[in-house]
């Protein structure tokens, strides 16, 4: 026979926090937005390609590893 009590029974969970909703949206004025896009259109512009373009109008100048590798890792 055994004479083991039972644990007790758990705490319940406490209730769930209510997420207030989000504000809808506010309409912004046209001229907001043609100075959002002028501004977007001028960082895009100072950014230019340079971020793109590794290599100089001559290619890469140093001389390529063709060597073969004896062993793995090396």
């Amino acid at each position: 026979m055994c004479f083991r009590s039972r644990a007790p029974a758990p705490p319940p969970p406490p209730p769930a926090p209510v997420d207030m909703p989000a504000p809808p949206p506010t309409q912004a004025s046209e001229a907001v937005k043609s100075v959002r896009k002028a501004e977007k259109k001028a960082a895009a512009q100072l950014q230019g390609r340079k971020s793109t373009i590794l290599t100089g109008s001559r290619g890469v100048l140093e001389a390529a590893d063709i060597r073969k590798k004896s062993l793995l890792g090396q």
